[in-house]
């Protein structure tokens, strides 16, 4: 074949992947990003067990859903702390090796989580303790993975290279919880809730691997002039002092404080499950839900890279997300219920790529670790404020109004709020290249 229809074959796949709606998989192509995609996914599969376990073991010890929201607590102030923390110390250490060690200590508590399950300990105050320790890892790592990947894919493929991370994550958010709900089923409560903590510990050992496999990635040198990167108190300080002068920042992460605090009904689920569709066998289609929309859209994702206006879609998407949420708290039909989340989990993944690729595009790489240390803390600790405002309200009014009213209120507080703060509706991104990998993305 001749150089010039070599050349016009590969102009024609590019044009075919510009204009598909299929997701785009050329991230894949880059060995570091493939491995890390693998070990995080089969990961985050086997966390989804211990995801549906704790809710579920801590309404059977408790039968209150308010002790179910406190979970969201236990894991939020972790978060606070080491979310911050984590994030200042991926700008001065090998990425790589505080990724494993962060790993570990997530990994130690799923291990105590399956422990106290084996001897029936069934006390809710060692589940808070271990749901924090677990969060502390989690907060750690999470900032250090995302500001990984700019470093080993080409600008232009940011957005796709989340895409992947979100879908396949989401994949696991459905097949887990599923799983889950078929083993609490078949073996009832108490033993399903020891084998999920088992199948997660089993299976976070390949993420050990995938991270083992990455390349070092040591801090890049600070610019001349620049403070040298810190990770005290200095560090966490320089990084907030970048946010607050970038409205666009801050207005993503205030629509996803508004979407998660006010419309997440992830603490309700056990409840409702029970009182509504009788039990076991519900409460995993409920919890993979909102994850069976975010796969759907992310299989049909292949358009997101190709919006201009990002902060408009991120707009719309949070509101899709809440009038979607207000409706399934009105159903009465499990399947429309499931219907209904899924709507709003598509939504949610396009929020999410367009969040996280506003902000890695806007980060310099010595702050990068630093703000998605604080987005981790917005990210994961939304939710978390969500879980305990969804079961101290449905404790003081009903499931219906706590899960319905506030998808209804998140919609109308993001409209009002870009509305009223206009920077967020006017963001474009960038041009940024797609080729021009790394060297050490291909080790």
């Amino acid at each position: 074949m001749s150089q010039d229809s070599v050349e016009s074959t590969e102009k024609l796949v590019e044009e075919r992947e510009r204009k598909s709606w299929v997701i785009d998989i050329r991230p894949l192509r880059v060995k570091a990003y493939r491995r890390m995609w693998i070990g995080n996914g089969v990961a985050f599969f086997g966390f989804q067990f211990t995801s549906v376990a704790v809710p579920v073991e801590m309404y059977a010890i408790t039968h209150s859903s308010a002790w179910v929201g406190l979970l969201g607590i236990a894991g939020l102030v972790p978060l606070l702390v080491f979310g911050l923390w984590g994030g200042a110390l991926a700008d001065v250490v090998d990425r790589r090796k505080l990724l494993l060690a962060s790993s570990m200590l997530a990994w130690l508590a799923t291990a105590g989580l399956l422990v106290q399950a084996l001897f029936s300990v069934n006390s809710g105050w060692l589940l808070l303790v271990l749901t924090a320790v677990q969060s502390a890892g989690f907060a750690i790592s999470t900032p250090t993975r995302q500001a990984i990947i700019p470093r080993i894919v080409p600008g232009g493929l940011v957005p796709a290279a989340n895409t992947l991370a979100y879908t396949t994550t989401t994949a696991g958010g459905v097949l887990g919880p599923l799983a889950a709900g078929l083993i609490f089923a078949v073996a009832g409560s108490g033993t399903g809730v020891t084998v999920a903590y088992l199948v997660d510990a089993v299976l976070f050992t390949i993420s050990f691997w995938a991270t083992w496999k990455l390349p070092s990635i040591p801090p890049v040198e600070h610019e001349p002039g620049a403070p040298k990167p810190s990770a005290g108190l200095r560090g966490v300080v320089d990084g907030l002092r970048f946010l607050v002068t970038q409205p666009v920042l801050l207005l993503s992460f205030a629509v996803d404080i508004i979407a998660m605090v006010f419309a997440m009904p992830r603490a309700l689920f056990p409840e409702v499950a029970a009182d509504r569709f009788g039990g076991d066998w519900a409460v995993g289609w409920l919890f993979a839900a909102i994850a069976i929309g975010s796969v759907v859209g992310g299989l049909t994702s292949g358009w997101i890279g190709r919006v201009k206006r990002q902060g408009v879609a991120l707009v719309i998407a949070v509101v899709a997300w809440g009038v979607a949420i207000g409706l399934s708290g009105l159903a009465h039909s499990l399947w429309l219920m499931v219907l209904l989340l899924a709507v709003g989990g598509a939504a949610d993944l396009v929020s999410a790529v367009y969040r996280q690729s506003i902000l890695q595009v806007y980060a310099p790489d010595h702050l990068r670790g630093r703000l998605q240390g604080v987005f981790t803390v917005v990210v994961a600790g939304g939710p978390r404020l969500g879980d305990l405002r969804a079961g101290g309200t449905a404790e003081l009014s009903s499931t219906t109004f706590s899960w319905a009213g506030g998808g209804f209120a998140a919609a109308g507080l993001a409209v009002v709020l870009a509305a009223t703060f206009p920077a967020l509706l006017r963001y474009r991104p960038p041009a940024s290249p797609v080729a021009d990998n790394p060297d050490e993305a291909n080790r």
